[in-house]
């Protein structure tokens, strides 16, 4: 299915946005997200029929605050792991889906390729395979993941320039003006 197809569904979008994650059930949901610098996890549990997203910013790391945490790699991936198990998901029937962890910035320390490491690590310390999916490269990703199924579409998000202002020629001189002071 294409991404104008999905357009014209009757589906049921539900977005994921950083430091949240969501599972369902029910096969018209799909889940999106929009993905730069951060890691999403799709998890699923072919068997039960149940799978979910999850979306962090950083790899690991302390917050201050209730929420502070969920933005952190080590937290979203624990709390998508035990809500799949807590609905009915087994561990040993888990498959994941690894999403983002790109490069948005030459100069800067490439905080996507750390993403990409620790959810590669955790998932293979905690024994679950990485059926597919797409980590690291250059610029940001659109991605839509049907849980139930475990179908997962893609598309590159791209900075659109606005183009540069054409520059326009100051009015002439008018030799005859009369100029006051």
């Amino acid at each position: 299915m294409s991404f104008a197809a999905l357009k014209d569904c009757k589906e049921k979008k539900v977005h994921v946005g950083q430091g949240e994650h969501h599972i369902t059930r029910d096969p018209d949901v799909v889940l999106s997200t929009i993905l730069g610098s951060c890691v999403a996890m799709c998890l699923r549990d072919p068997v039960a029929g149940i799978g979910g997203m999850n979306h962090f910013l950083l790899p690991e790391g302390s917050g201050a605050g209730t929420d502070a945490g969920r933005r952190y790699g080590a937290y979203a991936m624990e709390l998508l792991i035990n809500d799949m198990l807590k609905a009915g998901g087994r561990r040993e029937r888990l498959e994941a889906k690894l999403f983002g962890g790109g490069r948005m910035f030459d100069s800067l320390r490439d905080v996507g390729r750390s993403n990409a490491d620790f959810a590669e690590k955790f998932l293979r310390d905690e024994g679950i395979p990485v059926v597919g999916g797409s980590l690291r490269g250059d610029g940001g990703r659109r991605v839509h993941y049907w849980p139930v199924t475990g179908k997962a579409l893609q598309r590159a998000v791209t900075d659109t320039v606005a183009p540069k202002p054409i520059p326009v020629a100051p009015p002439p001189v008018d030799t005859g003006a009369l100029e006051l002071f």
